[in-house]
C-alpha cells in the first residue's frame, strides 16, 4: 500500500502554548502514530531567522520545541523528525526553485504585501523599508521544504494556503521546463474542525499579543495564568453563555464530550467564574503533568534530543541526497562521469 506523505514545519520562534498544541501539535502527533501515513515533521529553524536575530532565543526555542514534541508522544519510529538546518539539500533546492520562480509571484505573497502596505501607511518613501530577502523569498524556501520530499498533503492554516499554491506553481514550472515529473504537486489541508484558541484577553492566542498560556509552565504559574483569563461581570448563580467564552472554549478543547456537556449545563445553572477557572486548571494540569515531567527531563538531557534529531536527519538525507542528485542532472549540474 502506498502511504500518503504528510509534511509539517514548526517555526522555532517562541515557546509552544495551548493554542499551538490544539491547532497543530496534537493533530500532527496523532498522524505520526498512523501507519497509513508517512509523516515528516521538521524544526523550521532557517525560517526562524527571518524574524529572530537573537541567537540565544533561536537556540532556546529549537530546544524547547523539539522537547515539546517528543514529550507529547511524537512517534519518531514511524515519522521522520529533523531540523531543517541539518538538511543542506533544502537550501540548494531553494536556489534551483528561485531560478524558475517568477518575481511577480513573490510580489503577491501576503507577508511581503503586508510589509509594503505598512510602509506606505506609515509614509515611508521606500516601500521595501525593512524587507529582507529572507522575508521576500520565504515562499521559495517553504516550497523547497515541501517539494524535497514530494509531500502529498501539507496541513496548514488558511493564511498559509497561498504558500502551498506557490509551491505547486514552482513545481509545475520546473516539471515543464525540464520535461519530467520531478515534483508531486502538494495539496493544502485545512482542518475546519481545528479550533483557534483565544488567549488571556479574549483575542486569538498568539505570542504577538502576549496573551498565551505556555504548555509546560509550573502548576503555580498555570493556575495564575488561568485566573487572568478575561470574563464578564456576571455573579455566581446567574446563568452564563458558553458562546464566545474563552474559559469554556479552552475547557472543551481538552475535555471529553461528556465533560463538555456537563460544564455547559453548569454554565446555564450559574456556575461562578472562579469555580470554572479551578475546574479548567484541574483538567489541564491533569493532562499536562506527565508530559511536563518528560519535557523537563528532556531539557536536562540535550544529548538525547540531539541524537533523535540527528537520527531523523540521517533518515531524511537518505532521500534528499538522491533527490538532489537527480535534480542536479536535470538542470545540467550533474557529474561529468
Amino acid at each position: 500500500m502506498t502511504k500518503t506523505r504528510v509534511l509539517t514545519g514548526i517555526t522555532t520562534t517562541g515557546t509552544p502554548h495551548l493554542g499551538n498544541y490544539v491547532g497543530a501539535i496534537r493533530p500532527a502527533i496523532e498522524a505520526s502514530q498512523d501507519t497509513s501515513v508517512e509523516a515528516f515533521y521538521f524544526l523550521a529553524d532557517f525560517h526562524a531567522l527571518i524574524k529572530a536575530q537573537d541567537p540565544k532565543l533561536v537556540e532556546q526555542s529549537r530546544r524547547e520545541i523539539a522537547a515539546t514534541w517528543l514529550a507529547l508522544g511524537l512517534d519518531t519510529d514511524n515519522a521522520t523528525f529533523y531540523r531543517q538546518s541539518d538538511i543542506p539539500e533544502i537550501p540548494e533546492l531553494s536556489w534551483l526553485l528561485s531560478c524558475v520562480c517568477a518575481k511577480g509571484l513573490m510580489n503577491r505573497a501576503h507577508a511581503y504585501k503586508a510589509a509594503v502596505h505598512d510602509n506606505e501607511e506609515n509614509g515611508s518613501p521606500d516601500p521595501d523599508r525593512g524587507v529582507t530577502m529572507g522575508l521576500y523569498g520565504y515562499p521559495v524556501l517553504m516550497a523547497a521544504d515541501i517539494l524535497m520530499f514530494n509531500a502529498n498533503k501539507v496541513p496548514v492554516g488558511r493564511d498559509q494556503i497561498q504558500h502551498i499554491e506557490m509551491a505547486r506553481d514552482m513545481a509545475g514550472r520546473f516539471n515543464h521546463l525540464y520535461k519530467g515529473q520531478y515534483f508531486t504537486l502538494p495539496e493544502a489541508v485545512v482542518d475546519e474542525r481545528v479550533e483557534v484558541l483565544n488567549g488571556l484577553d479574549g483575542r486569538k492566542m498568539s505570542k504577538s499579543y502576549n496573551n498565551t498560556i505556555p504548555l509546560f509552565v509550573s502548576e503555580k504559574k498555570l493556575l495564575k495564568l488561568i485566573r487572568k483569563i478575561k470574563t464578564n461581570s456576571l455573579e455566581p448563580g446567574e446563568p452564563k453563555s458558553t458562546e464566545g467564552c474563552t474559559l469554556f472554549q479552552i475547557y472543551s478543547a481538552f475535555a471529553s464530550t461528556d465533560q463538555t456537556e456537563a460544564m455547559r449545563t453548569r454554565y446555564a445553572e450559574g456556575i461562578g467564574w472562579g469555580e470554572v477557572k479551578n475546574e479548567l486548571f484541574e483538567l489541564l494540569n491533569g493532562q499536562l503533568s506527565a508530559p511536563r515531567e518528560r519535557y523537563q527531563a528532556l531539557l536536562e538531557d540535550p544529548g538525547h534530543i540531539e541524537a533523535v534529531l540527528q537520527q531523523g536527519a540521517e533518515k531524511a538525507r537518505e532521500e534528499t541526497t538522491r533527490t538532489l542528485e537527480r535534480l542536479r542532472s536535470a538542470v545540467g549540474l550533474g557529474r561529468f562521469v
